[in-house]
């Protein structure tokens, strides 16, 4: 059970964390952003970064084997990676339809899925 909460803190996480590093780019489209200078958008991202840190923390401490969780610090590290570029897709293909998924992309995928593989073979 301690692994599906990890990944699922860890999905929220990331959630927030995309946001914060990436949301600021469509505020200039949202009226009350559209005049926003640059330390108010470091504000409010470093505000949603809070929540980031509040999902990611909890989620280390519950799923490292050193605290009776089911995963080695590699294996934190891995999923943390996979979750956040597949959060990162999903954000991108919803937010920034100008951006495109392309064949060179998916490869990088299978390229991290055999990552995994590797880092949890015993």
């Amino acid at each position: 059970m301690k692994g599906y909460i990890t990944i699922g803190l860890l999905i929220l996480s990331n959630i927030f964390m995309t946001l914060a590093w990436y949301g600021h780019l469509k505020f200039k489209e949202l009226k009350w952003f559209e005049n926003a200078g640059l330390i108010t958008i470091v504000l409010i991202s470093w505000g949603l970064a809070l929540f980031e840190y509040c999902f990611q923390v909890p989620a280390n401490r519950i799923g490292y084997e050193g605290n009776g969780g089911p995963f080695n610090l590699m294996q934190l590290k891995v999923i943390q990676e996979v979750i956040t570029l597949v959060v990162f897709v999903v954000f991108s293909m919803i937010f920034f339809k100008n951006e495109t998924f392309r064949w060179n992309h998916a490869i990088g995928f299978c390229f991290l899925i055999l990552a995994v593989y590797f880092i949890f073979k015993k």
